[in-house]
């Protein structure tokens, strides 16, 4: 009886010093798992505590950045042209007293300016018009330092878009193109651009308004409907991109209100500039359906009403053919009820050249209903 008692009671310490061996063995594994992974854990909650800490800004330009160049222009200027048997060379003082061209400057020169753009597909940059018009030699260049030759595709002074190619071989860093119909005022709104050459300069601000008709800017040769932000778009920012709170390109910087009114910073919607841009690639020029008015809006105080009016009329032009007049007022263009004047240009620009648009006017209290044929604007003169 002792002998079996003896034996498990070693029975009994042995499965016991099994047990506390097992027991350490794992529990020296668990301490060494731990000690290994939490570098490594901890690595990666500061990664992503890190990223979560930046800025929307900051990751909307990561976004796209790279995608914003510097467009550097040159332009020959050749020397003037002055009658031989001029006398004007013979007395300089004479000449700047008259406010006349100096002999200095009456010598070849290149002239140089600079804008910014952005590559929206492969080496294709969108721009504007005003930033490269005459140019004799464009340089384009890239955030990583690179400065490339760039070659014209197409430009439209109409709608003061551009588009370029870069002469290089990519892959490139290209924009995402967000859609300017869903953007709302008081979104945000984000400036990139290269002002004086200063590379990815970015300015914050909001959509203050939509649908900006550049008449209202006094501005007539141009055919613009923009987006109106508080962003600050600097010289040099012009033809830089406008973006939403998510990176995506909804704008195209364009110009600025100096003088009174200071502050107020405009851009083209991004729908209308690749409608341009993909014209200019595809045909090199841009088709603007016109029939030959200028427009007026008019508000009536009494009905809270806007009426349209035709401000001018062009001769020989479609609309003059077919009997529109000064001060007639534009009811209905197809099926269209005319509120603004824009939804005459968009009515009018939406049924294209070489067919005839139903257009019901009002004049002196009687409707009319004419039929006019929208022609190019490069036709009428």
């Amino acid at each position: 009886m002792y002998l079996k008692n003896t034996r498990k009671s070693k029975s009994i310490r042995y499965e016991f010093k099994k047990l506390l061996l097992f027991l350490g063995i794992t529990i020296g594994i668990l301490s060494q798992s731990s000690g290994i992974s939490q570098p490594l854990l901890n690595s990666k909650f500061n990664e992503l505590n890190q990223y979560s800490k930046k800025s929307f800004i900051t990751k909307a330009v990561e976004k796209t950045g790279s995608s914003v160049v510097t467009i550097e222009t040159q332009k020959y200027i050749k020397k003037g042209q002055f009658p031989k048997n001029s006398q004007l060379f013979l007395d300089p003082y004479f000449e700047r007293f008259f406010g006349l061209y100096p002999p200095s400057d009456n010598q070849p020169r290149i002239e140089q300016s600079q804008g910014s753009g952005f590559i929206f597909a492969d080496g294709l940059v969108m721009t504007n018009a005003h930033v490269i018009n005459g140019s004799d030699k464009v340089i384009i260049g890239l955030t990583n330092g690179k400065k490339l030759r760039g070659k014209l595709i197409g430009q439209d002074l109409f709608t003061d878009l551009a588009v370029l190619k870069v002469e290089g071989k990519g892959p490139w860093p290209k924009a995402k193109l967000g859609d300017s119909t869903k953007i709302k005022v008081g979104d945000w709104a984000i400036a990139v651009g290269n002002p004086f050459g200063l590379e990815n300069t970015v300015t914050l601000g909001i959509i203050s308004n939509l649908k900006r008709n550049v008449t209202q800017l006094g501005i007539y040769d141009k055919k613009l409907e923009l987006i109106q932000t508080d962003a600050a778009i600097n010289p040099g920012n012009s033809g830089g991109p406008l973006l939403n709170s998510n990176g995506e390109v909804i704008g195209i910087n364009t110009l600025i209100r100096s003088g009174p009114g200071a502050g107020l910073s405009f851009a083209i919607p991004i729908n209308k500039a690749k409608e341009i841009a993909y014209q200019l690639i595809n045909n090199g020029k841009v088709i603007h359906p016109m029939i030959g008015i200028s427009l007026i809006e008019e508000s009536n105080l009494k009905t809270n009403n806007i009426a349209v009016k035709v401000g001018y009329v062009v001769p020989n032009s479609p609309a003059e053919t077919s009997g529109i007049m000064v001060n007639d007022i534009i009811m209905q263009v197809n099926d269209k009820y005319i509120e603004t004047a824009s939804d005459v240009i968009s009515q009018i620009s939406n049924n294209g050249i070489n067919k005839q648009i139903n257009i019901l006017i009002k004049r002196q209290n009687k409707f009319i209903r004419l039929r006019v044929t929208p022609t190019d604007i490069s036709n009428l003169k």
